[in-house]
């Protein structure tokens, strides 16, 4: 059996193939836009193949001989329900036997701006030929890591989340699961529901936060405009602001609280704790 990750060269892809090589149970091809990227990845076990989601000639290639394939979401917000239909389509007319893609929680009830296109994926998954499975990952704790060092040098973590949890798990946690889902059984057809064993509120983040940093830092609840303006401030594209201001509320309703249990079934452990995750990055 051969198992293709498309994105492999994106942080979620790239544990994903090192998941899969761990697991040593079957070939793997890492598929990529730019080879370059992942040259260290190639060797015995893994194949590269150069694709990009708008090439569908390319992904006909990408995917020839392939028996599984994990779609990971793109990064061209405006664009990524067309590319990811080009992905679905290259799998069927590969015979792909199962396709899983990476989505977000709670599916077409999930107002946020980011859900939007991953609800366009799923639908056109839905009136795809290709068996398949949803994997709706929940908040990476690595989200956070590009404000933790100005949350650690003023003491504040700012968001718009009010007293909402956030069910995050550590990247490589959802990479792990990924990687079971490929090479196991009976999956064809299940939606998952994946977050972490923490539910935190933005306080308890900061407290995490905290703990890593052996320093104080407190929560400091903004309204929804007033953080995406700060987020744009601080070097942020507007519209990507206004979505990450958009998802702190969209906490605040509680949309990314996840408690099915799925992601630890299919682990068989618990998720990594967000303040192991805070203090290697601050290592």
């Amino acid at each position: 059996m051969t198992v293709a990750v498309t994105g492999a060269s994106g942080q979620l892809g790239r544990l994903v193939v090192e998941a899969l090589v761990r697991a040593g149970s079957t070939p793997v091809v890492a598929i990529v836009r730019d080879p370059q990227k992942v040259a260290d990845l190639a060797g015995p076990d893994v194949e590269i193949r150069q694709a990009s989601y708008d090439d569908p000639a390319a992904l006909d290639r990408a995917l020839a001989g392939v028996d599984r394939v994990l779609l990971i979401s793109g990064n061209e917000f405006g664009k990524r329900v067309d590319q990811h239909t080009n992905v679905i389509r290259a799998a069927e007319r590969a015979g792909v036997e199962l396709l899983a893609y990476t989505s977000i929680p709670k599916g077409a009830a999930n107002p946020l701006i980011l859900a939007q296109e991953h609800i366009g994926t799923e639908a056109a998954l839905a009136d795809s030929t290709v068996p398949h499975v949803i994997l709706r990952n929940g908040w990476y704790w690595e989200n956070y890591l590009g404000g933790l060092g100005h949350a650690v040098e003023t003491g504040v973590l700012n968001g718009a989340a009010g007293d909402g949890r956030v069910a995050a798990a550590a990247r490589a946690d959802y990479a792990e699961a990924a990687a079971k889902v490929l090479t196991s059984e009976g999956h064809a057809g299940r939606v998952y529901e994946l977050g972490g064993d923490e539910r935190l509120t933005y306080a308890e983040l900061a407290q995490a936060i905290s703990e890593a940093a052996g320093k104080p830092v407190r929560y400091g609840n903004l309204p929804e405009s007033e953080y995406a303006a700060a987020l744009a401030g601080a070097g942020l594209p507007a519209p990507y602001a206004k979505a990450l201001a958009d998802a702190d509320t969209g906490i605040a309703q509680g949309v990314l609280d996840v408690d099915s249990g799925d992601l630890q079934k299919l682990l068989g452990r618990s998720s990594t704790p967000a303040v192991e995750v805070f203090r290697a990055a601050l290592s």
